[in-house]
């Protein structure tokens, strides 16, 4: 055998080791990582030592792979491709309840002061509505008592103006476990499960975010304290659904079924 020198191949390092290596640059902690991302820190864990069997559907582990990449500056479209080829067909069993990891009591602020803060809110709004609608009530009411009949017949023949339309932030809340997608363009803004009770607010600035789910039955879609329409039948899935206030409530009521007149039996011929 002759002396030379002996060239190794190295393994790749696999999406695990790439995201490790890429954290230890940053001097962030696993603890950073999921802060920053939401992820359960046993989830970062399992990734970065490639075990499959201890994460979720594949999916959701090439999901929490891009968050991973995006958090520590790797490319996520590249990460999610190695993800994938890694993986190949291997597809653990998990439970929605354990994607994402409850809120820290001691980062929130209690439910019973939000919940108070919201009813105030609610009580002063209504409060001012009512007491609005009372005295344009009683204006009116003295305007009519002593218009002149020729003024209470033009007013009669003016066409009431349209209600102003809903403003507000659109904010989407679960009323039972859906996963949904919102993107803006090519931004993703919400990717996931939401369990009953959460809610996501579309941020101000997006330009043209849109909705992903397959549980439309299962979102309240508020714009501001106005209740939209449904964005579609239930047990459907829908894509591409605008999230903009204005087409939100812009969106045609669903079609009553329609009704098949009953046959009319053919007349008779003449003799």
């Amino acid at each position: 055998m002759d002396d030379g020198e002996i060239v190794e191949d190295r393994p790749a390092a696999t999406v695990g080791q790439q995201l490790r290596a890429a954290r230890k640059r940053l001097k962030m902690s696993l603890e950073d990582v999921a802060t920053s991302t939401r992820i359960p820190t046993r989830h970062l864990e399992s990734l970065e030592n490639s075990e499959w069997d201890k994460l979720p559907a594949p999916t959701y582990t090439i999901g929490f792979a891009k968050n991973y990449a995006a958090a520590v500056g790797l490319d996520r479209r590249q990460v999610a491709e190695d993800l994938r080829a890694e993986i190949g067909g291997t597809r653990p069993v998990t439970h929605a309840s354990e994607l994402y990891e409850p809120a820290d009591p001691a980062r929130s602020f209690p439910k019973w002061l939000l919940l108070a803060a919201a009813i105030a809110v609610i009580a002063v709004v209504l409060g001012a509505r009512w007491w609005q609608s009372r005295e344009y009530s009683e204006d009116a009411q003295v305007f009519a008592d002593n218009a002149p009949p020729e003024a209470a017949a033009a007013n009669a023949a003016v066409p009431a103006a349209p209600a102003p339309a809903a403003t507000g932030p659109v904010v989407l809340t679960a009323n039972e476990e859906v996963w949904l997608q919102v993107k803006d363009g090519a931004t993703t803004l919400k990717e996931g499960v939401l369990q009953s009770g959460q809610s996501f607010e579309v941020p101000a600035s997006a330009v043209k975010p849109v909705l992903t789910t397959g549980k439309p039955e299962a979102l309240r879609i508020a714009v501001g304290t106005a209740d939209a329409p449904p964005v579609g039948p239930a047990a459907t899935t829908v894509s591409n659904v605008s999230l903009l206030a204005r087409d939100l409530m812009n969106r045609p009521a669903a079609p009553a079924a329609a009704t098949s007149p009953a046959a009319t039996p053919p007349a008779p011929a003449n003799p």
